[in-house]
């Protein structure tokens, strides 16, 4: 049985992890949308393309049955707008919160099986327990992109702090 305590850490970054909410909630709306030479997204693309994934295996894990997207580019909004990024960021807050209470479920309900509504995860394991790790793993991969744009910009590290090498 896997560490549900080091689960709920690594979602908010703990351990080797940036803490997503620390990389983001100091932000200004101009520099979440801000795009930086060489970059193919922003910050506020990147944490809405994040929220995006959480919503969609959120839904999956309450049993309902979302449509998987024909392509990747459903999953990064269309432009980014300063008057959005307020409302992305707290949608983040709040699906790892839902995520965090999540991975403190009871070892038997970390088992339950979550339905796949793609075809290319029928062989993929799919209790709710590798659900929460797989979200664990996608968000620290952007969240990464996320502490390298900052860098880029200057604004790193955030005032909650930060590894500086």
């Amino acid at each position: 049985m896997e560490n549900q305590s080091e689960l709920t850490q690594l979602l908010r970054g703990r351990g080797v992890h940036a803490d997503p909410l620390a990389c983001i909630e100091d932000l200004t709306p101009e520099v979440a949308v801000r795009q930086v030479d060489g970059f193919p997204h922003s910050i506020f693309a990147l944490v809405y393309h994040i929220n995006y994934w959480m919503d969609y295996e959120l839904r999956r894990i309450n049993g309902e049955k979302p449509a998987y997207p024909e392509h990747a580019t459903a999953s990064w909004p269309s432009r980014a707008e300063t008057g959005e990024w307020p409302s992305v960021a707290k949608r983040c807050r709040q699906l790892l919160d839902r995520y965090a209470a999540l991975a403190k479920s009871p070892s038997e309900e970390m088992q339950r099986n979550i339905e796949a509504t793609y075809p290319g995860h029928l062989n993929l394991a799919s209790s709710l327990s590798a659900v929460l790790w797989q979200i664990v793993a996608h968000n620290s991969y952007h969240v990464g992109q996320i502490v390298m744009l900052r860098q880029a910009m200057g604004v790193w590290p955030p005032p909650q702090g930060g590894d500086t090498w």
